[in-house]
């Protein structure tokens, strides 16, 4: 499995994007996509997870209400609608598929599988 991240972007404050994940091989295996972040000088932590198989949803307290994850099935993409940006919202976001659930919690980093590249967010003025 491949994933493929973009859509980031320098943006001011009060702005919204929307990230892509695209995936591509054996997505068929797939349990769940998430979604991560990591700030400069901090660990990477999780923003949002969908699960493929009954399209529930999951979101870090720091994201929500502003952020919706989504899945288009025809393009094996999951977006992350990201609104209402904040400078602390700055970071590389990086995609990441599972094949099992999850034995922990969805946003411990060692239950996935795969990794996309990641894209760069900038929120500042």
């Amino acid at each position: 499995v491949q994933l493929q991240a973009s859509g980031g972007g320098l943006v001011q404050p009060g702005s919204s994007l929307r990230l892509s994940c695209a995936a591509s091989g054996k997505t068929e295996d797939l349990f769940n996509i998430a979604w991560f972040r990591q700030a400069p000088g901090k660990e990477r932590e999780g923003i949002s997870c969908f699960v493929l198989s009954d399209s529930s949803t999951y979101y870090s307290h720091s994201v929500k209400g502003r952020v919706t994850i989504s899945r288009d099935n025809a393009k094996n993409t999951v977006f992350l609608q990201m609104n209402s940006l904040k400078p602390e919202d700055t970071g590389v976001y990086y995609c990441a598929a599972a094949i099992e659930g999850w034995g922990t919690t969805w946003n411990d980093r060692s239950e996935y599988d795969y990794w996309g590249q990641g894209t760069l967010v900038t929120v500042s003025s």
